[in-house]
């Protein structure tokens, strides 16, 4: 039976994700377990920092995630608390158009998130910028690309 208490994640190897400008986003590491290429599915791992935020998005692809280490919380994009989700916490999500932003809560978060787009070019996810403007876009092709490159 898996105990999340004795989850060491030392033993990930985290990278950055980039971010709109190609540089690594501020607050939040990623290592990509698994492209399913039949599927169009995408299970990683991202840490969140500790009393940050990361870029503001919106996930326009269904997703699911599991709270593996730390408080998962979720902010509007005026930085009110919508949700904090704890380890243990599984969450069926589906693609919605409300931006928000997440982080991790006292000590750094980590979750599992299986990218559902069960398509090679649908947006994931959009970044968005300081005006809500989409700033790039996330997609099964890329990700992929990514870990295929060792990037992620």
């Amino acid at each position: 039976m898996l105990n999340i208490q004795d989850f060491d994640e030392t033993k990930i190897n985290w990278k950055p994700l980039p971010g709109p400008d190609g540089s690594p986003a501020d607050h939040i590491g990623c290592s990509i377990l698994h492209v399913d290429d039949e599927a169009k599915i995408v299970d990683v791992l991202f840490k969140f920092s500790a009393n940050e935020k990361i870029v503001n998005h919106r996930h326009t692809s269904d997703f699911n995630t599991f709270v593996i280490k730390g408080q998962h919380h979720i902010y509007d994009l005026e930085g009110n608390s919508k949700e904090v989700r704890y380890p243990g916490t599984f969450t069926p999500g589906v693609a919605n158009d409300e931006p928000h932003t997440e982080g991790g809560g006292e000590e750094d978060v980590v979750i599992l998130f299986s990218l559902r787009p069960y398509s090679k070019d649908k947006p994931i996810y959009e970044i968005l910028d300081e005006n809500g403007e989409i700033a790039s876009i996330m997609t099964f092709a890329a990700l992929k690309e990514l870990h295929e490159t060792g990037q992620a």
